[in-house]
């Protein structure tokens, strides 16, 4: 197995769960669980490796974390926002 396969399986693997954590909030509308430190930390994290990435030129190292940024920036405004507007939110992407 080459090391570009297990770089592209370990992308779509962490894609994946930020994906379905994404999916579980806008369903649930639920976010209490969450730790908010750990949000902030884990998206400042994925920007710091699409910096990366971009500086070395790297699409791999850039459009996975790329993409993880923004769904774990997403889970973080969720996080922050006021229950109402996360509801309509969660509502016009995942209507009940």
């Amino acid at each position: 197995m080459s090391t570009l396969a297990i770089g592209l399986g370990a992308a779509a693997l962490t894609i994946a769960s930020f994906a379905a954590q994404v999916w579980k909030i806008l369903r649930t509308r639920d976010t209490r669980a969450l730790a908010t430190p750990t949000w902030i930390l884990t998206t400042a994290a994925f920007a710091v490796w699409t910096v990366y990435g971009v500086l070395r030129r790297e699409w791999p190292i850039i459009a996975p974390n790329a993409v993880c940024f923004v769904l774990a920036g997403f889970i973080l405004a969720l996080k922050l926002m006021p229950r109402r507007r996360r509801d309509a939110i969660a509502d016009a992407i995942a209507p009940r």
